[in-house]
C-alpha cells in the first residue's frame, strides 16, 4: 500500500509539537491516525478538530515507558481498523545538563523515554507488520544524533541510539520501511523539560530560528507517501539558518 489515505498511523508524543503537527497533517490527507500522550485533554481535543474536520482519530492515554501501554495503543488501533500501516515513534524529553551536574535522575528519565520508548513502539508494531506482510516505522531522532555539543550529551547519546537501532531493523527486515526523521531545531515544547538554569538560556537563544513543527510534519508526510519499494531511512530537516 503506497500513499497516505485510509493508512492507519499511530504517533506517540501526540498531544503537542510534531506530533500534534504530524497527526493534523496526516488526517487532512486521508489517514487514520491512533494518537497517544499522557495529556489525555489535549488528545481528545485534537482528535475533535480532526474530526469535525472530516478526518478519522482515536485517542488513548499513553506513556512510551510502560511497554504494556504501547502494546495496548497497537491493539487499539488494529481493533478498530484492521491493520497497522505505520508507527510514528515521536515521544521524546531533553533536560539538557553538563555531566557534572550528576542530574542522573534526568539521563534515567531520557534513556526511558528516548531509547525504551522506540524500542517498545518497535516490539509492539513490528509482529503485527511482519503479520501483514508490510509496515512502516518511523522513529524521530535528531540532529543531536549526528553532533554532540556540551550539556547535551545524553540526550545525543539517546539519539544516537535511535539511528543505530533503525539501521539495525532497517537491515534486518526487508518487507518493513524503516525511516529515522531528525529534526534541527523546531517549535515545540521540548525544552520546557530543561531545569538547568545555563542550559535553558542556551536554548532559548538556539530556538530564535526554529522552524515549525508542520515543517517536520510534512517531511513525515513525505516519506509516508512514498511507493511501497521505495524507503526513505533517514532525512535531516533544520532552518536553512541553521549551522548545525
Amino acid at each position: 500500500m503506497s500513499g497516505i489515505k485510509d493508512k492507519v498511523v499511530i504517533i506517540t508524543g501526540a498531544s503537542s509539537g510534531i506530533g500534534e503537527a504530524t497527526a493534523r497533517i496526516l488526517a487532512a490527507h486521508g489517514a487514520r491516525v491512533v494518537l497517544g500522550a499522557r495529556r489525555t485533554e489535549r488528545l481528545e481535543t485534537l482528535a475533535g478538530l480532526i474530526r469535525t474536520a472530516g478526518g478519522i482519530a482515536e485517542y488513548q492515554a499513553l506513556d512510551v515507558t510502560q511497554r504494556g501501554q504501547l502494546e495496548d495503543i497497537v491493539a487499539l488501533a488494529k481493533s478498530r481498523f484492521g491493520r497497522v500501516d505505520v508507527i510514528v515513534n515521536n515521544a521524546g524529553v531533553m533536560p539538557l545538563s553538563t555531566l557534572e551536574q550528576l542530574k542522573v535522575d534526568e539521563w534515567e528519565r531520557m534513556v526511558d523515554v528516548n531509547i525504551k520508548g522506540v524500542l517498545y513502539g518497535i516490539a509492539a508494531a513490528l509482529p503485527v507488520m511482519q503479520a501483514q506482510g508490510n509496515g512502516q516505522i518511523i522513529n524521530v531522532a535528531s540532529v543531536g544524533g549526528h553532533r554532540v555539543v556540551p550539556s547535551a550529551a545524553v540526550y545525543c547519546a539517546t539519539k544516537f541510539a535511535v539511528r543505530a537501532i533503525s539501521d539495525g531493523l532497517r537491515q534486518e527486515v526487508d518487507n518493513i520501511r524503516v525511516t529515522v526523521i531528525s529534526p534541527g531545531v523546531t517549535e515545540s515544547e521540548l525544552a520546557d523539560s530543561i531545569t538547568d538554569p545555563a542550559a535553558k538560556l542556551g536554548m532559548q537563544a538556539y530556538r530564535k530560528i526554529a522552524i515549525s513543527a508542520e515543517a517536520v510534519a510534512r517531511t513525515i508526510l513525505f516519506a509516508i507517501e512514498q511507493p511501497a519499494d521505495v524507503d526513505l531511512s533517514e532525512i535531516v530537516v533544520r532552518p536553512t539558518a541553521s549551522a548545525n
